[in-house]
C-alpha cells in the first residue's frame, strides 16, 4: 500500500510502525519477545482490577436502586472470563507479540463482527456491553495514567529502527524520545509549519504529515518505507519498491555529503553582502549540533521545551540557570538568543492538555499573569548571562503596553540580584513579531525593544486567519501572500529607521526560494532549524543581493501570492542559483 502525504522533513526513513493514538487514548505496537511474558501479566492483572472494580459497582447498584438491576454488571463480570476476549487478546500477544491494550482491541474487533452479523437486535446491542468492559481493561492497564507516559517508558526497549505513526503528536513527545532510533514520523494531521513538522526538520528526522488515518490503517509493526520529501509512505512495501526508496536514500546521503561543505563557509552573497545565520533549537545540547551545522549563534531557543524535560523540576530558578548556562558555554563565543516561556496555561502548570484557541493566554500575556514563575525564569537568564552573549527576547508581544510590563519585571529581577549581591550584566531584550498588532506598531515597539526577530509562522497564521494545524485550510496557509511580503517589509523599515537589528527566525528563512526574496526586502539576519544551515549558505553564496531587491521590489506591486511566485521563478531561472530546484 502506498500513501500519499505532505513531506515536511526531507530524508528517507525505513522501519517498523510504532502506533500512538492519542485521540483514542489508545497505544498500539509489537513488543519484543523478553516482554512478551510481562504483557501477558499485565492482562491478567488488568482482569483482577477490572474485576474487584464491577463487583464493588454491583454492590453499590444493588444497594441503592435492587438487586433486579444489578444483572448488568454479572453479564460484565462473565465476559472477564470469555474466551472470545480475555483467552483470544492472549493468544495474540503471544503469536503476534502485540501489546496487551492493541491485543484487546483485536479480540474486541473479531467480537465486534459476530455482534454485528446476529439477526437479534439484542444481542446486537450487547457489543456495547464488551466494548465497555474492554474500554475498562484498557484503563486499569494504563493504570489511570497517561498512555504517553507508558509510551515513553516502552520506547527503549522496542525493536528499531522505529517509525512513529500518530493522530497527532505533540512536539514534548518527540523531544523525550531516542532520536536515534527513530527512523521517521507519520501523523494524520498537520503541515509544514506544524510545530511538530518543526521539530522533527530540526532533529534531521523524516516526517510526513496530512495522511488523514494512517494510524487507522497501518498495523503497528509493519514495515514503512517514508520518503519525507515527496510525502510517499510504502506500507508493508514490495521488493521493488523498497529497492526504489532506498536508491532515493542514497541518492539523499550523496547530496547532504555534497552540501557538507558549505558548514564552515561564510554566507556571503555573490556581491559581497555579509549575512548572519543562527539555529533555532529546542535543547541545550542541541547548540553542538548548531554549532557543526555552521551557524553563527542561536537565534532562536524555544525554553518552554525545558518543562517537556519531565516534572515541575525544569521549572526551578537551579534548573533553568544550569539549562541556559550550558547552552551559552556550548555556543561560545556564538550569540544566544532565548525566547521566554512560549506556552498554555495547562502546559505551564503541568497539568493534562485542554483544548484552546491560538489567541489565547500564551506567550508575555501568560509569563505576566504568572509573575512567581516569570520572576523565576528571568532570574534564572540574568544570572546565565554573565557567561557570555545572551539576549531575552519576548513572544507573542502584541503592543507598547506589554512590552513595558515585560521590560518593568526584567528590572525587579535584576534588583533582586543585585540586591543579593550578584553582577547583572547589560542583555538586551527583543521582540517576537508574529501577531500583526506588533507588525503594524513596529515603529512604536522599536523605541523599547533592542532588537526584533519576525516570528512568520505565527505571523502568517494570523495575519491570513488560517489555523496552520487544522489541514482543513492548511492550503491557505501562504507565506508569499502580499500581505506578508508587505508586513515584513513594514518591520524591517521600522527596525532600520531605529537602529536595531532585525532577523527572521520562522520557516520562511529556511526555504531556499523565500530566503532570496527576503535577503531582496533587506534582510540580513536569519534563524532556522541547523539542517537547513548549509543548503542556506549554498544558496546565499549564489545570490546576487542587488539583483535580489530589484525583484523583491516587484513582488510588492504584485496583487496575489500567484503574482509573487511568478516575479520569483522569473528571477531565479536565470541566476542558476545552486540549490534550488
Amino acid at each position: 500500500m502506498r500513501l500519499i502525504g505532505l513531506g515536511v522533513s526531507a530524508g528517507i526513513g525505513i522501519g517498523k510502525a510504532l502506533v500512538l493514538k492519542r485521540g483514542t487514548r489508545d497505544l498500539q505496537f509489537r513488543v519484543p519477545a523478553t516482554r512478551v511474558a510481562r504483557e501477558l501479566e499485565r492482562l491478567s492483572e488488568a482482569r483482577e482490577r477490572s474485576r474487584a472494580q464491577l463487583q464493588q459497582i454491583r454492590s453499590r447498584i444493588a444497594e441503592s436502586v435492587g438487586g433486579e438491576h444489578a444483572y448488568l454488571f454479572d453479564a460484565q463480570l462473565l465476559m472477564l472470563d470469555d474466551a472470545m476476549l480475555i483467552d483470544r487478546a492472549a493468544e495474540i500477544i503471544r503469536t503476534e507479540r502485540l501489546n496487551a491494550a492493541s491485543a484487546l482491541e483485536r479480540a474486541f474487533g473479531e467480537i465486534s463482527s459476530l455482534f454485528d452479523r446476529a439477526e437479534d437486535a439484542y444481542l446486537r446491542e450487547r457489543k456495547g456491553d464488551v466494548g465497555d468492559v474492554v474500554g475498562r481493561l484498557c484503563m486499569n492497564l494504563r493504570g489511570g495514567g497517561d498512555p504517553v507516559e507508558l509510551f515513553k517508558a516502552l520506547f527503549k526497549d522496542l525493536e528499531g529502527p522505529l517509525v512513529l505513526v500518530a493522530d497527532e503528536l505533540t512536539p514534548s513527545v518527540i523531544a523525550q524520545l531516542d532520536w536515534q532510533r527513530l527512523a521517521a514520523i507519520v501523523t494524520d494531521a498537520g503541515s509544514w509549519t506544524y510545530h511538530t513538522a518543526i521539530l522533527a526538520r530540526s532533529i534531521h528526522v523524516p516526517a510526513v504529515a496530512g495522511l488523514h488515518n494512517a494510524s487507522s490503517i497501518i498495523q503497528p509493526g509493519a514495515l514503512l518505507a517514508v520518503d519525507g520529501a515527496t510525502g510517499d509512505v510504502f506500507v508493508d512495501p514490495d521488493a521493488a519498491d523498497l529497492e526504489h526508496v532506498k536508491g532515493r536514500q542514497q541518492r539523499r546521503a550523496a547530496y547532504e555529503q555534497r552540501l557538507d561543505g558549505y558548514r564552515r563557509l561564510p554566507p556571503v552573497t555573490e556581491d559581497g553582502v555579509e549575512i548572519r545565520l543562527e539555529a533555532n533549537v529546542e535543547s541545550p545540547d542541541d547548540a553542538v549540533r548548531a554549532r557543526e551545522r555552521g551557524a553563527d549563534g542561536i537565534g532562536l531557543f524555544r525554553s518552554e521545551f525545558l518543562l517537556a524535560a519531565g516534572g515541575q523540576a525544569p521549572l526551578t530558578e537551579a534548573a533553568q540557570y544550569s539549562a541556559y548556562t550550558r547552552l551559552i558555554n556550548s555556543m561560545a563565543p556564538g550569540r544566544v538568543t532565548i525566547r521566554t516561556f512560549d506556552v498554555s496555561e495547562a502546559q505551564l502548570r503541568m497539568e493534562p492538555p485542554a483544548a484552546r484557541a491560538p489567541l489565547g493566554l500564551r506567550g508575555v500575556r501568560l509569563s505576566l499573569a504568572n509573575d512567581d514563575v516569570f520572576q523565576m525564569q528571568l532570574r534564572a537568564l540574568l544570572r546565565a548571562a554573565v557567561h557570555g552573549p545572551l539576549r531575552i527576547m519576548f513572544p507573542f508581544v502584541s503592543g507598547v503596553e506589554e512590552l513595558r510590563a515585560a521590560r518593568a519585571a526584567v528590572e525587579r529581577a535584576a534588583a533582586t540580584l543585585r540586591a543579593g549581591g550578584e553582577l547583572v550584566p547589560h542583555v538586551p531584550i527583543g521582540v517576537m513579531i508574529e501577531v500583526p498588532s506588533a507588525a503594524l506598531t513596529a515603529d512604536l515597539l522599536a523605541e523599547h525593544a533592542d532588537f526584533f526577530s519576525i516570528g512568520t509562522n505565527d505571523l502568517i497564521q494570523y495575519c491570513l486567519a488560517v489555523d496552520r494545524t487544522d489541514d482543513r485550510v492548511s492550503r491557505l496557509y501562504e507565506p508569499l501572500h502580499p500581505a506578508i511580503i508587505r508586513m515584513v517589509r513594514l518591520v524591517t523599515r521600522a527596525a532600520r529607521r531605529r537602529g536595531i537589528p532585525v532577523s527572521v527566525c520562522g520557516e520562511m528563512a529556511a526555504d531556499p526560494v523565500l530566503l532570496t526574496l527576503l535577503v531582496g526586502l533587506g534582510l540580513r539576519e536569519f534563524s532556522m532549524a541547523p539542517t537547513a544551515i548549509p543548503l542556506a549558505k549554498q544558496v546565499l553564496r549564489g545570490l546576487h543581493a542587488g539583483n535580489a531587491a530589484t525583484a523583491a521590489a516587484r513582488t510588492l506591486r504584485a496583487g496575489t501570492a500567484a503574482e509573487v511566485e511568478k516575479v520569483l521563478l522569473e528571477f531565479l531561472a536565470p541566476q542558476e542559483i545552486k540549490g534550488i530546484s
